[in-house]
């Protein structure tokens, strides 16, 4: 028998205030198509003055524990995957932990920005798989909505704010493809692209938080390239091919790039979960908060085959293949 990491639950989070294209036009040189056109999104939420990060966190997890039929006690530990904690230390996982009343297992934070998510999702699995716990809180929050620059059209647009998560069981398989939960992961980084995506401050460096510069078509470039080829470096590990997936989760980042990703896939776009236009990039949270509103319409069935995969700041870039 081998041991796996099987989604239970899903759950997420939106603050309610919502910012349309339009909010942008009277401040910038831009307009409503003009970001439709570049990126697919016609919207956005933005967390509520004082509203923290870890807020955001806790209303996913409590979602996703309800969804899962758990409760908080139930859990051995989390694993939160942001680029805009609440403050330097502590982790926002600690935060979270306190928020939803667990005083026991293990909290901590992941820090791979868009990719955060499926860095934080495969260091669950091999927990889970070494049996260090049986159920994971594996959550992405961000407020990315406190580093733009808003004079920047080119990236202030793109990005909005929010919240997903997922509880991870154990569960025994045979060790075969055919197995549900997480059957393979492929993460990669490469630092040499720091300052195609990065944020200008830091504790060591300026003493601020910064805001955050994109050298924007660069970074498409790369992401169609290597989104393509770590989700067919997981299906490899995994013994599946591209035409036995049945749903794409992508990162979503921009509508361009899932759309040429899925394309090197060779899988149409009925196939893949889009939530671009409604939330924006949400880094961390975009593909744990694709998996809940999927899962919320039902669209995911037992025994398919889910693939997710991201790319952000780093570069850092990976993709997790799971079988419902």
């Amino acid at each position: 028998m081998t041991r796996r990491a099987v989604i239970r639950g899903t759950g997420h989070y939106l603050p309610e205030r919502v910012v349309e294209n339009s909010w942008f036009e009277g401040r910038l040189d831009t307009t409503d198509e003009w970001i439709r056109s570049r990126s697919g999104i016609e919207r956005r939420h933005f967390a509520a003055e004082g509203q923290m990060t870890s807020d955001l966190g806790i209303r996913a997890a409590r979602a996703a524990l309800d969804r899962a039929g758990l409760t908080p006690a139930d859990i051995d530990g989390i694993i939160l995957a942001t680029s805009t904690p609440d403050f330097t230390f502590p982790a926002v996982a600690t935060t979270v932990q306190a928020g939803l009343g667990i005083k026991r297992g293990f909290a901590f934070d992941v820090q791979a920005v868009c990719a955060g998510f499926v860095f934080a999702l495969a260091n669950a699995d091999a927990m889970i798989r070494a049996g260090q716990a049986d159920r994971i809180l594996v959550i992405g929050a961000e407020t990315f909505s406190r580093i733009m620059d808003w004079t920047d059209r080119s990236t202030c647009v793109l990005f909005g704010d929010g919240a997903g998560a997922v509880v991870l069981e154990a569960q025994d398989g045979a060790g075969t493809s055919d197995d549900r939960g997480i059957l393979s992961s492929d993460l990669n980084s490469d630092g040499s692209y720091r300052e195609l995506l990065y944020v200008d401050g830091g504790v060591s460096s300026t003493g601020t938080a910064g805001q955050l510069r994109m050298q924007g078509n660069l970074v498409f470039r790369h992401a169609v390239e290597k989104l393509a080829r770590t989700a067919h470096t997981a299906l490899d590990r995994a013994g599946l091919t591209p035409d036995q997936v049945d749903w794409l989760v992508p990162h979503q980042a921009n509508m361009r790039i899932i759309t040429a990703t899925a394309q090197k896939m060779g899988l149409p776009l009925d196939k893949v979960v889009l939530t671009v236009a409604d939330h924006g990039n949400t880094s961390a949270a975009s593909i744990p908060l694709a998996l809940s509103v999927a899962d919320g319409q039902g669209r995911f069935t037992p025994g398919q085959v889910v693939v997710t995969e991201a790319i952000g700041g780093g570069l850092s870039w990976g993709a997790v293949v799971l079988r419902w």
